[in-house]
């Protein structure tokens, strides 16, 4: 039985996934492409795009598996400390060892090893307090409690990049400093926050195959679970294309290689601000209207429009009115459509192998839209074609949505 969080409880939620963003997207944004582009032989920038590709993917290939496997797994833990803490735990610390270790690879190998073992502890972690959010919380305060999910997302994002740059931190540096406050920011969530304990009696017995049969979702019998996980899909995969080579289009694309870094902080700290804002604001009206489609859908489309500003004008000022667009439509989208994923699971027996199979739609996107976007940029000579694919897959996304019919 859900209870309503209080706002300690949801301070919590917000301050665990403040670490654990940051860790997760410090490194995507700054420290992996620069690490990359320090160990490449090649001095073309698509090469190192396409390096940075390959080294996602794989990265994205782990996750894939590792989120709702993970979930799964947790549904049936019957520890004495809960069926998500030992996930929540475990996550954490492979996490944190994988990143301090991946500030000390010299080859290329040992960046995809590592940066992959990285991302699986994400993984885990995510999956397993991903979960606690269907667990814990009564559906008419999910949308603002996923609202301060998403929130810290840019907040992370902008804090780490703002740590890194102006400590002037080596990748090791980078990399064990978002390690360290994955641990600080995750702990105090672990330590209170009540979990529920599965007794053994109620556990099913143990069966590979239905372990692994159990991760299929059918769209047939679940078509509201299926358009969902389609639509973030797509929005997710739009919103990797815009971001995840967003250093390199400032520096190649828009010629400003000199000033490159600084330019991204400012373009992630006005992303941050309308991204929070949307994110807190329109999770909760969702709340009160008792509707999430059409924040869904509005949202999306006005990541395709700031996808379209950059294919169309592309120009560092008009960079910065783009990121107050996609800060609006993604905060907006992370918030509601977070909500939404947790009234359209099939089973609440199953809810964290069911939420890992949501969530590996939002991990996978930013793990490939590297490789995706390196295509792209590599087939058209450009970024105008990433920008445009950019805007098709965030429409594609938001008419996902029209079919689901047990939630408004």
């Amino acid at each position: 039985m859900t209870h309503r969080l209080s706002h300690l409880m949801i301070a919590l939620f917000a301050t665990a996934w403040l670490g654990i963003w940051m860790a997760q997207l410090t490194p995507i944004q700054l420290l992996l492409p620069q690490q990359i582009e320090s160990l490449r032989e090649e001095t073309d920038w698509v090469s190192s795009v396409v390096a940075f590709g390959v080294i996602s993917a794989i990265a994205g290939a782990c996750a894939l598996v590792v989120f709702p496997l993970t979930g799964a797994l947790s549904d049936r833990t019957t520890s004495r400390f809960g069926r998500r803490k030992p996930w929540i735990a475990g996550g954490t610390a492979l996490f944190a060892v994988a990143l301090v270790v991946l500030g000390v690879q010299t080859t290329m190998v040992g960046v995809g090893v590592f940066w992959s073992l990285a991302l699986s502890g994400f993984s885990m972690t995510s999956a397993a307090v991903t979960a606690t959010i269907a667990d814990r919380v009564p559906v008419g305060q999910r949308g603002i409690v996923s609202g301060w999910v998403s929130a810290p997302q840019a907040i992370g994002t902008v804090l780490g990049l703002i740590l890194v740059l102006a400590l002037g931190l080596t990748h090791f540096g980078g990399y064990a400093l978002v390690a360290g406050l994955l641990i600080v920011f995750v702990m105090p969530f672990l330590l209170a926050s009540p979990d529920e304990t599965l007794p053994r009696v109620l556990r099913p017995p143990f069966r590979l195959r239905m372990l692994v049969t159990g991760l299929w979702v059918s769209p047939r019998q679940h078509p509201d679970f299926a358009w969902t996980l389609i639509g973030r899909v797509l929005v997710n995969i739009g919103n990797a294309l815009g971001t995840t080579l967003l250093l390199y289009f400032i520096a190649f694309g828009l010629e400003r290689a000199d000033t490159a870094e600084v330019d991204l902080l400012v373009l992630t700290m006005i992303y941050l601000v309308f991204f929070t804002i949307s994110a807190l604001t329109f999770g909760r009206l969702s709340d009160y209207f008792g509707q999430r489609k059409p924040f869904v859908y509005v949202a999306a489309y006005l990541q395709a429009l700031a996808a379209l500003l950059l294919a169309i004008a592309p120009d560092y000022t008009i960079a910065m009115v783009a990121a107050a667009f996609l800060g609006i439509g993604y905060g907006s989208f992370m918030s509601v459509d977070q909500a939404l994923a947790t009234q359209v699971l099939p089973d609440r027996h199953t809810r964290g192998k069911d939420l890992g199979i949501m969530n590996v739609a939002l991990a996978v996107p930013q793990a490939i839209g590297p490789l995706l976007g390196a295509f792209v940029v590599a087939s058209f000579g450009g970024f105008t074609a990433l920008f445009i694919t950019a805007a098709i897959a965030a429409t594609l996304g938001g008419l996902a949505v029209l079919p689901i019919k047990s939630v408004r």
